[in-house]
């Protein structure tokens, strides 16, 4: 016999007085925005220096902004356009869940060239610092779809870490949440601190944004071997799902930033 691991009952609550509630959901988006914010303070003044501390404290806005609205509305274009537009007050009901990397990328990317045009900032530079600090959110992120029991991995009865997850049947699955803030967040975060560290790669303009654009979406496209499809979208073009048809363009756009030459 394998054995199971029982899915441990954190409360997806922290604190609630009346109808007031702080959730792990909403804690992990200001964990990484907030320690994102921190890091990007001192990446942006190391040569070649591309933007102030001042300028990435007014950025913090815009990409809490562009995180939140962007990654609400990918989820209802992306994930379930239908539900919402029968129900189009459900949208903004966020705290319920629904949110997608994709759309909250995309958010960011249109905050980010806003305000660098607004403040004379060079884009390229600015997204690479962006780049380094953005896995420390995905990190927290799926560590909240963790505690909160959703977004569970496919039936690993020969798995001894399975997991029974409290709405995903009686049968053990892989616990895909964590497999994905490992490899999304934590190897993506080392591997793009490390290679800021490196001149003559901060000064490539586009080189630690490309890094970003393919490391995400391999590692994206690899956990969702292990992720249940949605239930109401189940596997698309080929057997692959929306995350994975989502993350091949981001491949592609991170192999041409990689690869393009020096300006």
């Amino acid at each position: 016999m394998i054995p199971i691991l029982l899915f441990p009952q954190i409360d997806p609550v922290i604190v609630q007085i009346g109808p007031f509630a702080i959730r792990w959901y909403a804690m992990a988006y200001i964990a990484g925005l907030v320690l994102g914010w921190r890091l990007m303070r001192r990446l942006v003044v190391m040569p070649p220096a591309v933007a102030t501390p001042l300028q990435v404290d007014d950025f913090l806005t815009w990409a809490t902004l562009g995180t939140v609205l962007g990654g609400r509305l990918g989820y209802v274009m992306f994930y379930q356009p239908s539900a919402f537009l029968a129900e189009p007050l459900r949208i903004l009901q966020v705290w319920t869940g629904g949110m997608s990397f994709h759309g909250g990328m995309l958010g960011v990317s249109i905050a980010t060239v806003w305000f660098c045009r607004r403040n004379a900032i060079k884009l390229l530079p600015f997204a690479d610092r962006i780049a380094v600090v953005a896995p420390i959110g995905l990190c927290f992120g799926r560590l909240a779809n963790f505690i909160n029991g959703e977004l569970w991995g496919r039936v690993a009865p020969d798995v001894p870490w399975a997991m029974v997850f409290p709405y995903g049947g009686p049968l053990p699955r892989h616990p895909s949440q964590l497999y994905q803030a490992f490899l999304e967040g934590v190897v993506l975060f080392v591997l793009l601190f490390a290679l800021s560290r490196r001149d003559a790669i901060r000064a490539r303009a586009g080189m630690l944004t490309g890094v970003f654009l393919t490391g995400y979406g391999l590692a994206r496209i690899c956990g969702e071997f292990f992720r249940e499809p949605d239930s109401f979208l189940g596997f698309l073009f080929a057997g692959a799902t929306m995350g994975q048809l989502l993350s091949i363009p981001m491949v592609l756009a991170g192999i041409w930033l990689i690869r393009r030459p020096s300006p």
